[in-house]
């Protein structure tokens, strides 16, 4: 099983932000981070689960943990009903982020993917490593 900790991050919301990966296959740990300069908080989350399901190439089973609700309810809940409403919310708005979330999704069709969702700043040693890349990329 593969195993990745995604966070976002951004000075500002929009701003300066940073999204961060930590990816652990066959006893490997890899960590893709990046940037970009404006942006905001949920697309950076959205970001780095993005680069990390574009890094793997196999078909594994996977858990990603993330602090994102936004996220993990969205990919999870959320995106239907999205769907079938035309990509709109439940208060007949244009769904935000649109292109990522079709990305995502897109992807997690792809792939067998358990979705855990951890309280951020705890005492989760890799949800606070990737928060911190995740927050230097920023400029934090």
């Amino acid at each position: 099983m593969i195993k990745i900790y995604t966070d976002g991050s951004c000075i500002g919301n929009p701003g300066k932000g940073g999204w961060a990966a930590i990816i652990f296959k066959n006893n490997e740990k890899k960590i893709l981070k990046g940037s970009k300069d404006i942006t905001t908080n949920n697309q950076m989350e959205l970001t780095a689960t993005i680069k990390a399901l574009k890094y793997i190439s196999t078909k594994d089973k996977i858990q990603i943990y993330t602090d994102s609700k936004y996220v993990k309810q969205g990919i999870t809940e959320w995106i239907t009903k999205w769907k079938i409403n035309g990509w709109k919310t439940s208060k007949k708005e244009d769904v935000k982020n649109k292109d990522l979330w079709l990305e995502l999704d897109n992807l997690t069709s792809m792939n067998s993917i358990e979705w855990v969702w951890i309280k951020a700043h705890s005492d989760n040693d890799m949800n606070n490593e990737v928060d911190l890349l995740a927050r230097k990329e920023a400029g934090l």
